[in-house]
């Protein structure tokens, strides 16, 4: 008797011990399809909206006021505004030139481009105080006015890429420091521009 006692607790040893390793060889395929179909972590997330990449490679092309600095090639952080730029405007023209001016040793990858979206012309003092952004009439530019017009331009700084994609937006009166974390990674995994 004691032998088919120490029989039937060695088969719950031992089956324990296959259920435990059934249990311990599907866990991680569980886990896996657990966290790819349930549960889906957030991690890194851009503080830009990515849009569809849409050619504007035109705005390389166009003629730019000024000593300017070739757009081709290049990342442009882009506004529109009215060449009249009030103070919304004004900040925007604050902002790109700061945001340029903290990618240390990568702003020359950066240039910045002040999209005009009507027929004044911007002051020259102006100019003078936000030296280095380029100016261009989006005139100048066929079929960038329907392409900007649903998304608010006047709102929003855009980002083209150095092939010629306007391939982000950030909010209207965005966080600075995030932005400027976005252009450090975009600048860091980048080999173009």
């Amino acid at each position: 008797m004691s032998t088919s006692v120490s029989e039937s607790a060695h088969q719950k040893r031992s089956r324990r011990s296959l259920i435990l390793l059934a249990l311990v060889c599907i866990a991680p395929v569980a886990a896996s399809y657990f966290f790819y179909y349930v549960w889906r972590p957030e991690g890194v997330r851009n503080y830009g909206e990515l849009i569809a990449p849409t050619p504007v490679a035109e705005i390389a092309d166009a003629a730019v006021s000024g000593p300017a600095a070739p757009l081709k090639g290049k990342w442009i952080l882009l506004m529109v505004d009215s060449g009249e730029c009030g103070e919304p405007c004004r900040a925007k023209l604050w902002q790109l030139r700061q945001l340029r001016l903290t990618q240390g040793k990568e702003m020359e990858r950066l240039e910045r481009l002040w999209l005009v979206d009507d027929a004044r012309s911007p002051e020259g003092a102006l100019l003078r105080e936000y030296e280095g952004t380029q100016v261009l009439r989006q005139a100048d530019i066929p079929g960038l006015a329907a392409l900007l017009k649903d998304r608010s331009p006047r709102d929003h700084l855009f980002v083209i890429d150095p092939i010629g994609n306007l391939m982000m937006r950030f909010p209207k009166d965005p966080d600075l420091n995030r932005v400027k974390k976005d252009l450090i990674h975009l600048l860091k995994v980048s080999r173009i521009g």
